[in-house]
């Protein structure tokens, strides 16, 4: 109970309004006294509308019930931040539901009665505690997580590493965004050494996830290279090796499997390649992270199935965005040619391929090749044959020999040129067999990791001058002197297309890249690179 006097004369609508917040308890010394109602002591937003009033009215509050209510402010004006396995938890004294509507339509707050407390999901704890401040209510962190004033890492860039305009430009975009968000810049642009000097900024232990165990050994590689102290601070949390440290990376399916252990570990959440974080399990890894700070790094975070929306809201907003011509003009990234060629079937394959395309009609009855993946799931026979047809025309297009035979040529004229090259398919078996009658080592999602290894390493000191990929080479490794692409075969994606250029396009003294396309004309290859070329077209991409 807090008391207050007023001595004076009130009119009958300032009287309505005082009994409203106070309880009338008397005359005393030609005074009337009252004690402020329970309910405005417990709504600091009431309390201080409460005291403004007061002070209108010249009430008078004697020292110690001042002292009083001071206390009762400090008491109602705390929040308590504990973390718990199902997220952060929010306890105070009064309700939040007015001020955390917000955030429960979002659906990343909700009251728990068992708990007693708000459960707020990691990725949007940092703005709720925002909010609150707001609020003028205090924050007492009892999960110390969000605390970023006290460093754990002695951990700084070397002296002789600077980060470009455009990194500065980014980790700033960052660091404002309350050390959330995505950056998106093209492959071979430095996002690595972003994520490091954002490491080196906060000193604050991180986790790092990465697709590929070749990114492990990348990161792992940069951050001994980028950093003073960094052998302290680093363990690699992936297949039989399982060491915790202050900076651990992982990749994204051993954090997944083993989340539980992982989640209250680090402040501070690295994805790398962040486009694949929305995934059904993959994004698992980001609402149960504990981590309040967040950075995801992309050269495609845009997904053609929407799921950016999800990707960006997890991960703090996209907060910084170039593309390839705004830093091929600063001579950031190499300037590049795209060479589209388009490539006939023989006859017999044209035969063939028109015979296939026929019975697919017949077996299709106009479905889509969504609909035919949907029917084939459950046990259609028409449309597993279906689909069986139309990868058999994609392999004829694919497989054909005239684009084989255009394959050689370029090939050929490249490498009498110095020139090194990345020879990409969508199918293993092509690949392979490309690789037997070129004489080209091939790389694919079974290669071995030591001969993977072994095969890079040769490319890159000059031993070998070309690679042939499947899809393992679209994204996740680092080949920093190709200067010639060959797409053989590829899906529609976008995305797929931008990380196959962006392998080249590492800037060196007088490089120019080059991405040749070959696509069979009557098939959907043909429909495809058309739709490809007029996307580029429409972002400036299609000329260096």
């Amino acid at each position: 109970m807090v008391k207050f006097r007023i001595c004076q004369w009130i009119d009958r609508e300032d009287f309505e309004k005082l009994v409203e917040i106070a309880d009338y308890l008397g005359r005393i010394d030609k005074c009337s006294l009252f004690s402020i109602k329970t309910h405005i002591l417990e709504n600091p937003t009431l309390l201080e509308k409460t005291l403004d009033f007061l002070e209108e009215l010249d009430a008078e509050i004697d020292e110690q019930e001042i002292v009083k209510l001071e206390k009762i402010r400090d008491e109602y004006r705390k929040i308590i931040l504990e973390k718990s396995r199902v997220g952060y938890l929010l306890r105070s004294k009064i309700l939040l539901n007015e001020y955390l509507g917000e955030f429960r339509s979002r659906g990343c707050v909700k009251y728990s009665r068992s708990l007693r407390a708000f459960i707020v999901k990691p990725y949007c704890v940092l703005e709720v505690i925002e909010r609150l401040k707001l609020e003028d209510f205090y924050i007492q962190d009892n999960s110390y997580m969000i605390e970023v004033k006290q460093h754990t890492l002695d951990l700084d860039l070397r002296e002789n590493i600077s980060l470009r305009d455009y990194q500065v430009e980014a980790l700033e975009a960052w660091k404002k965004n309350m050390y959330r968000g995505v950056i998106a810049l093209p492959t071979g642009s430095g996002k690595t050494l972003i994520g490091i000097a954002a490491i080196a900024e906060l000193k604050q232990p991180t986790l790092i996830i990465v697709y590929t165990k070749e990114q492990i050994n990348e990161w792992l590689e940069k951050i001994r290279n980028f950093t003073r102290n960094a052998y302290r601070y680093i363990g690699l949390f992936y297949s039989e090796k399982k060491q915790i440290s202050n900076i651990t990376i992982s990749t994204y399916q051993s954090a997944f499997r083993y989340m539980d252990l992982l989640y209250d570990k680090f402040k501070l959440l690295i994805v790398d390649e962040v486009h694949h974080l929305p995934a059904d399990k993959f994004r698992y890894i980001a609402m149960r992270s504990l981590a309040p700070f967040r950075m995801g790094l992309s050269a495609t975070p845009y997904r053609e199935d929407g799921r950016h929306v999800d990707l960006f809201n997890l991960m703090g907003g996209l907060v910084y965005e170039k593309g390839f011509n705004e830093l091929r003009k600063q001579g950031f990234v190499a300037p590049y040619e795209i060479i589209p060629i388009y490539i006939k079937l023989d006859k017999d394959e044209e035969l063939k391929y028109r015979s296939l395309k026929k019975k697919l009609s017949t077996l299709a009855k106009g479905r889509k090749v969504e609909e035919l993946v949907k029917a084939a799931q459950v046990g259609d026979r028409s449309a597993i044959e279906a689909l069986r047809v139309i990868n058999e025309m994609r392999k004829i297009a694919a497989l054909s020999k005239n684009k084989l035979t255009k394959l050689e040529e370029i090939l050929n004229s490249e490498l009498r040129a110095s020139s090194k090259v990345l020879v990409f398919t969508q199918f293993v078996a092509h690949a392979e067999e490309l690789g037997r009658k070129l004489g080209i080592p091939v790389l694919t999602g079974k290669t071995i990791k030591s001969k993977r290894k072994l095969i890079l390493d040769l490319f890159k000191n000059g031993r070998y001058k070309a690679i042939i990929f499947t899809t393992v080479g679209d994204e996740g490794i680092d080949i920093p002197d190709a200067n010639v692409g060959i797409i053989v075969s590829s899906t529609s994606s976008r995305r797929q297309f931008i990380q196959r250029l962006g392998r080249l396009l590492r800037p060196q003294p007088g490089k120019i890249a080059k991405l040749y396309i070959l696509a069979t004309r009557g098939t959907p290859e043909e429909r495809i690179l058309r739709k490809m070329l007029y996307y580029l077209s429409s972002q400036g991409l299609d000329k260096f």
